[in-house]
């Protein structure tokens, strides 16, 4: 990364524009890994290489083919290495690369990594990414460790360990990817597995800065406003979410009816975190009432927390522009939470990535409209979690057609790079040459 950043010292690209270059090289580097006969069973087309790298890259989740079966395990190790490197990040792999051939870390590298993680200054972030990334691997050792104690007695000593770091670094990263087919299902009513997976993909979900400034302050009363509303929006989005899906799908029997109370419970908790960009799934999507399926597209489009493994609009970003129609109605001028302003260029930049976001969406729908012979609640459904980067499905990713899958990667790309491309390209103000006369115009 260190030499992608100085292979063209005359182009003048800013930091977005390099982290998506970079998220483009590793695509390519995995496309071609991948496209080896030694990574697959029965071969693969170039384009299903496209897709499943990207799918990896992304930490979205979508499959075309099945990821115990049809790849060797040279090419589940590949997904798993993607994985790891599209959830930490480019940046973070590249610094302690640097750091371990005991080179000196650039203030344009570290404008990167301020980029990367979504700071306000460069200072100490040579540090942070030290810390995550020790906290990462960490985490996710220990988590392999626990699922171990589960899936060794189940598959021996090789296949168990395997199984257990594969689904580890996948359900840290909010990637969602599963040696099984059916994902999880077979382990919905599992305390062990419901508690594990869903701890990595909520932690890994809150966000970096988040976690450092957990570890480091460690007082709820001295968290900084995105720590606070961060984790208090977890929590209260994570449980309407519980009671909506439980409320909705208690009464189908092809989902929650047909089981008992108990996994029932942990059924409805592991589907009402998991639409937020971690891509696992307990029961069949296509099973669920219509009800469900639209609230998992909420679910889907908000997303995690900035600088965090997953993708969306972002948590904190709904909950600004959600805090801002409040503070509208209740015929406020200022928005406040946790006794701060909310200032009035964050509420903007909430609104522009939103709106740009969903017009994203519309194009890929449309253009996947016209392309797929589909119902439209699949397609819409696919659309919103390549965007996310959530990877559940209704069962359409693998019936794709080779335009629907190049609209599909392209929107996966978008989804993981997109909305912090446009938070900090609309964080940019210009300045004001020229000041007109304000106009009204009626709304509403």
């Amino acid at each position: 990364m260190m030499k992608l950043i100085n292979l063209f010292p005359h182009w003048r690209m800013s930091p977005p524009q390099i982290l998506a270059l970079g998220f483009i090289c590793t695509i390519i580097v995995g496309m071609l890994i991948l496209k080896l006969p030694v990574s697959t069973v029965h071969g693969i087309t170039w384009l299903d290489a496209l897709f499943t790298a990207t799918s990896a890259t992304t930490v979205t989740g979508l499959v075309v083919l099945n990821t115990g079966s049809d790849f060797t395990i040279v090419g589940q190790i590949v997904i798993m290495v993607l994985i790891q490197i599209g959830g930490l990040g480019l940046m973070t792999f590249a610094i302690i690369t640097v750091l371990v051939l005991g080179k000196r870390i650039g203030l344009r590298e570290r404008v990167l990594i301020q980029e990367a993680l979504n700071q306000h200054s460069i200072g100490g972030v040579v540090k942070l990414v030290k810390i995550l990334f020790l906290f990462s691997i960490t985490i996710e050792f220990i988590a392999a460790l626990l699922l171990s104690f589960r899936w060794v007695p189940e598959y021996g000593w090789k296949d168990g360990v395997f199984t257990s770091i594969f689904h580890s670094i996948s359900a840290f990263n909010n990637a969602g990817f599963s040696l099984w087919s059916d994902s999880l299902t077979g382990y919905r009513g599992d305390p062990t597995i419901n508690i594990v997976i869903t701890v990595l993909f909520i932690i890994g979900g809150i966000g970096f800065t988040v976690l450092y400034d957990v570890m480091t302050t460690k007082r709820f009363r001295l968290f900084s406003l995105h720590t606070k509303i961060m984790l208090t929006g977890t929590v209260v989005v994570n449980i309407i979410a519980m009671i909506v899906i439980f409320l909705l799908e208690y009464g189908n029997p092809l989902t929650l009816g047909a089981l008992p109370l108990s996994d029932q419970l942990w059924t409805s908790y592991f589907q009402a975190v998991t639409p937020r960009t971690a891509g696992f799934n307990t029961l069949e999507i296509g099973d669920m009432n219509p009800g469900t399926i639209v609230f998992m597209l909420l679910l889907m489009f908000i997303g995690a927390g900035s600088a965090s493994t997953g993708s969306g609009v972002k948590l904190t970003t709904f909950l600004i522009i959600i805090l801002a129609v409040i503070t509208y109605l209740r015929g406020k001028q200022e928005t406040v939470i946790f006794h701060r302003t909310i200032h009035h260029d964050i509420i903007i930049r909430a609104l522009a990535i939103v709106v740009i976001s969903l017009s994203i969406i519309f194009l890929v729908i449309l253009g996947l409209s016209v392309t797929e012979n589909a119902p439209f609640i699949h397609i819409v459904f696919e659309a919103f979690s390549a965007f996310g980067t959530v990877g559940l499905s209704m069962g359409l990713t693998d019936q794709l057609s080779i335009y629907g899958k190049q609209m599909i990667i392209v929107l996966m790309f978008i989804g993981r790079i997109g909305p912090l491309t446009l938070a900090f390209a609309l964080a940019k103000s210009a300045k004001r040459t020229v000041s007109y006369p304000k106009g009204e115009v009626f709304t509403g």
